[in-house]
């Protein structure tokens, strides 16, 4: 981990060397070894997801909040080179909140291949990765619309919606993805500022921008909410976030009972420890980010592309009797 990390441009101009190197490459399948394991001859098409990305330890490393992809070491991987649509969302138009990495970009990126128009939302100081975003929606030949803000504002959450609408011209996938993450290690750590500002990221949000975007949902239209495995085993430092994902659960499954009659869905995906800025911007401790990942049954953290086309299914019309419904991705470890 002691290389320089390549950027997000360099990966959408072609995989850099550091990357190539972590995933396991199709000629693996011809080579032979004394190991005997089912590994050794796994078709072309085929990858071990043991060994497909970066393992720890992982470099120490610190950012301020919120955090930049292109920045951490290693980069992760969001699908910019990998993901490859079937035009299943054709005409589709999403907005995405925090979409400027993490899942929220994992989505974009999917999103737009499969034939959306997509408007992401983030914080101002991370434009530089919203900008990349941006482009890469663009070069899917879908719109790709920009609307920085903060979203623990109540009229920022209503302009976003308005804007989203306006230059989209409707709006039909909402993805609550945004969230704030920091570790405390114990309660009496956590000021009322802090807790204000995680509930108000991750509870108050989605609540706003739900109400604001309703009038423009319909039938066939979906929500979908980011949870986590915190919701379900929290974790001793994350006494703020682990409440809000469980509340993120719960409303999930309240409102798919409140809009099934609308014919609206809504339905949450449930990270386990993924690989994105939340972890070094002040989610994790230094002795966990070495290690991050290390303990589920992969022994790895997850990268947000590995998540994309669960995003993508919970939108698609062929999924339309799911709702109210968690869909895990936890690399073996945790609920659901």
């Amino acid at each position: 981990m002691d290389k320089k990390p390549f950027t997000r441009r360099q990966a959408i101009g072609g995989i850099g060397a550091g990357l190539a190197t972590l995933v396991v490459a199709p000629s693996f399948a011809g080579q032979t070894n004394t190991s005997n394991t089912t590994n050794d001859f796994l078709p072309p098409d085929l990858e071990d997801p043991t060994m497909k990305y970066p393992k720890p330890p992982f470099a120490e490393q610190m950012q301020p909040w919120p955090g930049l992809a292109n920045k951490m070491n290693p980069v992760p991987d969001h699908g910019e080179k990998s993901y490859k649509g079937t035009n299943r969302l054709a005409g589709r138009k999403a907005l995405i909140t925090g979409g400027d990495s993490g899942m929220g970009l994992a989505a974009a990126i999917a999103y737009s291949r499969e034939g959306a128009d997509v408007a992401i939302n983030y914080l101002p100081a991370e434009e530089q990765d919203a900008q990349e975003v941006i482009a890469l929606i663009k070069a899917a030949g879908r719109k790709g619309i920009a609307i920085p803000g903060d979203l623990r504002e109540e009229a920022f959450c209503k302009r976003m919606v308005e804007e989203a609408v306006r230059q989209l011209g409707g709006l039909d996938i909402l993805v609550n993805n945004a969230g704030r993450q920091q570790t405390k290690p114990s309660i009496l750590d956590i000021s009322t500022e802090d807790f204000d500002a995680t509930m108000k990221t991750n509870i108050y949000a989605p609540f706003w921008t739900i109400k604001a975007a309703l009038p423009h949902l319909k039938p066939g239209s979906v929500i979908i909410g980011t949870t986590s495995e915190q919701a379900y085993d929290p974790s001793a430092d994350l006494y703020d976030y682990a409440q809000t994902k469980a509340a993120t659960m719960n409303y999930v499954k309240s409102l798919a009972k409140q809009l099934a009659p609308k014919g609206i869905r809504v339905n949450g995906v449930a990270p386990g420890p993924i690989w994105t800025p939340l972890q070094v911007s002040g989610g994790a401790t230094m002795e966990k980010l070495k290690n991050f990942g290390g303990d589920t049954p992969f022994k790895r953290p997850g990268q947000p592309a590995e998540l994309a086309s669960i995003y993508v299914q919970l939108a698609a019309s062929d999924a339309s009797y799911a709702t109210g419904q968690i869909y895990g991705s936890s690399g073996g470890k945790g609920q659901p």
